[in-house]
């Protein structure tokens, strides 16, 4: 019988292939430094691309690999670290589906350790949470009515949100200041509501149409319908035809919003979402109006942050979708507060807290059992809002090729972007990119992007049919986006194969379109 081979030897052989490969590939391709764009080859294409204006002066970091083998086909600068942006998500989710399991569901329970007397409840209310980023105001009101059908219409205690799952740390390291009322920034609680079906947890829409006639103030409504929140309306309706000035902010610290400028008058209304403060305050208010509907009265106020007592009784239960459907919003439409959600219970689940630290370092170590080197990488949140992570092209691409031996591999896959494909959940934020290309329809991956920093990481296939594994990190650049440029590498792997393959002229950037949010952040403008 064969003996087994040591693990110690398999790295080790590992190590040797990789530096092998690695000597080929430095020998074979140049850096876009003097690139020769007269040579025919992939690397000469991708030297080419990346030698572009656009990103003169800028870093690069980019790897192509054999998806089945594993092969480096080319790389430049893959060990350097660059800001990922939202690339981040590629390392929180696949860590999620590998630690939490693609069934995992996310909990909500309505409890109490008071005691019945016909219809009245002597003792206090507890609606706990676990983290639910998908929970509406419609599921409240199904607790609420569960509660209600239960018999209950007194309440002698008080409402008490139970957000202990979490820490109360609710946003993450070094994110902008000046992105604290944006919803993409919203506050991270084991307690929250979204407004809608792209489950943005912790925000409310502020819808505002213009009013009857220009100088009248506009209306006001808001999803969900709440008191938790203050609308003080500054603005006017301008004449028709007129631009619309509208600026909509929440004020620092506290949960007044305020309209200001103009909207013309008959135009269509606008919305813009807003982040709430204390997001375990706006589910306890969100649930009390659902338990008041529902003929429940409280006696008490409402208290937040404090644990439900053991052997607490449940009334209601809700639980969530399983992660391997979370995963759809999450990654097509690029949901910060998911990466974040996950990240902490990543730290539940293999620590026992729900932080950032110990989620973090749940992440790190299941990367680390996938070969990922996490000891040149820094990652400090889950969602890549952060400009202090750090990571390189050949840590996306170490992932991309681990990943695919998963037995959730499909499910994850799947999430992933598609290029030009219309469908808002499926193309995601790619689905206005790469059209009438060999990659439409083709590449799948996730985009990243703040301010200087651009990311595309997934996989295509080529003109033979081959599976490619693509990482793509480019940052420092002062142009207002070098998405063409991503693109152009990707649709140059499609139409790559055994005959060579010859770059792809990247598509002219739209002045005065910068881009320094990712597409689905910008709402309800399609990407």
């Amino acid at each position: 019988m064969r003996r087994p081979e040591s693990r110690v030897n398999r790295r080790t052989r590992a190590w040797i292939w990789s530096i092998v490969i690695g000597l080929a590939c430095t020998l074979s391709w140049s850096s876009p430094a003097g690139a020769d764009t007269s040579r025919p080859g992939l690397g000469g294409a991708i030297d080419t691309i990346l030698d572009d204006p656009l990103l003169k002066g800028g870093a690069a970091g980019v790897v192509v690999a054999d998806a089945k083998s594993g092969a480096v086909l080319y790389r430049h600068r893959p060990d350097d670290r660059l800001i990922p942006a939202s690339n981040t998500k590629l390392l929180t989710s696949a860590a999620a589906m590998g630690v939490l399991g693609r069934e995992h569901r996310f909990r909500t329970d309505v409890l109490t350790d008071g005691t019945r007397h016909g219809r009245v409840l002597r003792g206090d209310l507890y609606l706990r949470g676990s983290g639910d980023p998908t929970l509406l105001a419609a599921d409240y009101e199904r607790l609420a009515r569960s509660v209600a059908d239960a018999g209950i219409r007194r309440v002698t205690g008080r409402l008490i949100a139970d957000d202990t799952r979490f820490d109360a740390q609710r946003v993450g390291r070094s994110w902008a200041a000046d992105d604290e009322s944006s919803y993409y920034a919203a506050q991270i609680s084991a307690l929250s509501v979204a407004p809608d079906t792209d489950y943005d947890a912790g925000s409310v829409i502020v819808e505002t149409s213009p009013g009857a006639r220009p100088g009248a103030r506009p209306t006001v409504t808001l999803t969900p319908k709440t008191s938790y929140v203050r609308v003080v309306n500054r603005a006017t309706t301008g004449a028709a035809g007129s631009g619309s000035t509208l600026t909509v902010e929440r004020g620092h610290g506290s949960n007044t919003i305020t309209l200001s400028g103009s909207v013309p008058a008959g135009a269509a209304p606008a919305k813009e979402w807003v982040s709430v403060w204390e997001p375990t305050g706006y589910a306890a208010a969100v649930f009390a109006d659902a338990l008041e509907r529902h003929g429940v009265r409280v006696a008490g106020d409402t208290r937040l942050g404090r644990a439900t007592p053991d052997g607490a009784r449940p009334l209601a239960t809700h639980r969530s979708m399983p992660l391997k459907r979370l995963l759809i919003p999450f990654m097509k439409l690029s949901n910060n507060i998911h990466a974040e959600v996950l990240t902490k219970a990543i730290g539940d689940k293999t620590a026992g807290r729900g932080t950032w630290t110990a989620g973090l370092a749940g992440v790190s170590d299941w990367l680390k059992k996938q070969g990922v080197d996490v000891g040149t990488l820094r990652q400090v949140d889950g969602s890549g809002l952060s400009r202090m992570d750090n990571v390189a092209a050949g840590h996306f691409s170490e992932l991309l090729l681990a990943v695919r031996h998963q037995s959730w591999y499909a499910d994850w896959y799947a999430s992933l972007p598609v290029a030009c494909d219309p469908d808002r959940l499926v193309g995601g934020t790619l689905r206005s990119r790469m059209c009438g290309t060999p990659a439409a329809g083709n590449a799948r991956g996730k985009t990243g992007t703040l301010t200087g920093a651009s990311a595309l990481s997934g996989y295509v296939t080529d003109a033979d049919g081959r599976e490619l594994v693509y990482s793509v990190v480019l940052n420092n650049f002062l142009a207002p986006s070098v998405k063409s440029l991503e693109d152009a590498i990707v649709v140059t792997l499609a139409k790559s194969g055994k005959d060579g393959a010859s770059a792809t002229r990247p598509r002219a950037v739209r002045s005065g379109v910068p881009q320094s949010l990712e597409c689905a952040w910008v709402k309800p403008r399609p990407c």
